[in-house]
């Protein structure tokens, strides 16, 4: 049964529906392991035991029928701490939310359920998702799976965590800024950050939700399709067959490789070698409007985050790690002419993106420009934090600032990652490019 920790979601489902794996055992299997690991409380904020267990005897009876929902009916999977949980408390990793029980569930927790999804408990997380580094004072800092000792990668950490540790088949994290991808990457994961709107945020605890998106953290990208599919309710885009022949790809050179470090500079141009020997065509190439959007972040981010938890925030702000604190505070020094102005800008800057890049396929980048900083700096240094945060995220933040989806696949180098950006409600052409990528890159 240890195995079956170590397999995709999709093997997993195909395996329930050949009779191979019973849910129920599937199950009891990722809860024990769980319960077994000397940091699984580092990682889980907290199980929903009889929930999955009873989800599972469901699954295991369609299975004997033969009436699977879906693709992952039977499969466990975990859930970022800000997806309501009806009945179980969803604090979004902060000690402002301490208590907070929804009534029901995140409307995309409801869409996998009825897909057959088996929810095992939820995940740790930056404070109200708003840090791409993954360290949590407050409440925990979950591990990195390459080395306990750095930083994880945030916000969503809990949930890749799960996923690096085989303590659960996928998790489901949230992406304001990089908060899926970059925790994917700094543990060789795939992660999928959706466009904004795709996917319901009804019954997530909110960041931004200008830019507040939901997605997948997985070990392949036919994983990250079918988790999409079941998010959503709907079909998952067929990867099989994908091809890079006759692809062609720009690589940005505007602001995405400025002050990267060298482990992450290695790992995206051995990725590349790899891409252009399975037959993509590459350019090289800028969009030097992109610097005037990526200037727009504190004005965008800060405003709408501070807007949105001022009022918690100065009740109790004694109950926040201080770097964050001071995250959200810098919201208040911007104007509403400011943050509209702003915001009409970005309008106008995605409009020139989208016309300098519509000659390809997608672009890439390199996921995240630093590697995982170690965690006992962090917490001794609070100017590092900061740096090493704006860095972590500034790489991620291109894709949301300029409203794209985008997914991050594994170099072959620990804890770096390539990005590629695609078009605007375009997962389905972007998974089977990224299809290929994974085969060029294995």
């Amino acid at each position: 049964m240890a195995e079956w920790r170590q397999m995709s979601a999709g093997d997993l489902g195909r395996a329930i529906g050949r009779g191979e794996i019973d849910p129920e055992e599937l199950t009891a299997a990722f809860l024990d392991a769980i319960r077994a690991h000397p940091l699984w409380d580092s990682i889980y904020a907290r199980l929903t035991e009889d929930r999955a267990l009873e989800e599972a005897a469901a699954a295991a009876r369609r299975a004997k029928a033969g009436l699977r929902l879906s693709p992952l009916d039977g499969v466990p999977v975990s859930w970022k701490d800000l997806f309501d949980t009806g009945g179980v408390a969803t604090e979004a990793g902060s000690r402002l939310l301490a208590g907070r029980v929804p009534a029901g569930d995140a409307e995309v927790l409801r869409n996998a359920a009825m897909q057959g999804l088996v929810c095992l408990g939820k995940t740790h997380m930056t404070e109200l998702a708003f840090s791409g580094l993954g360290l949590n004072p407050m409440t925990a800092t979950p591990p990195n799976v390459n080395d306990p000792a750095r930083a994880p990668g945030g916000s969503s950490s809990g949930a890749a965590a799960s996923v690096a540790f085989g303590l659960a088949a996928a998790g489901i994290g949230s992406d304001t800024g990089g908060s899926v991808r970059l925790p994917a990457a700094w543990n060789d994961l795939v992660g999928l950050k959706t466009t904004s709107g795709r996917l319901s945020l009804k019954g997530v605890v909110p960041l931004a939700e200008s830019f507040d998106t939901v997605g997948p953290i997985c070990r392949t990208v036919e994983d990250a399709a079918l988790l999409l599919a079941a998010l959503e309710g709907g079909k998952p885009a067929d990867v099989a067959g994908a091809t890079l022949k006759g692809t062609r790809f720009l690589v940005l050179e505007t602001v995405a490789h400025d002050d990267i470090r060298p482990e992450p500079a290695a790992g995206f141009a051995h990725a590349l070698e790899r891409l252009t020997d399975a037959g993509a065509t590459l350019d090289r190439g800028a969009v030097p409007e992109l610097a005037d959007a990526m200037g727009l972040s504190g004005v965008l981010f800060t405003t709408e985050a501070y807007a949105t938890w001022r009022a918690e925030i100065e009740a109790a702000p004694q109950r926040m790690y201080p770097p964050i604190l001071e995250r959200f505070r810098a919201g208040a020094q911007h104007s509403g002419v400011d943050f509209v102005a702003a915001w009409r800008w970005l309008r106008a800057l995605r409009e020139v993106w989208a016309d300098r890049t519509a000659a390809y396929d997608a672009v890439f980048v390199p996921t995240v420009a630093n590697l995982p900083p170690e965690t006992d700096r962090l917490l001794a240094d609070q100017a590092y934090f900061a740096a090493e945060n704006l860095l972590a995220l500034r790489n991620t933040r291109i894709g949301n600032l300029m409203g794209l989806c985008a997914l991050t696949l594994p170099t072959g180098l620990p804890m770096t990652g390539i990005t590629l950006m695609g078009r605007p409600m375009g997962e389905e052409r972007l998974l089977r490019l990224g299809a290929a990528a994974e085969r060029a890159l294995a």
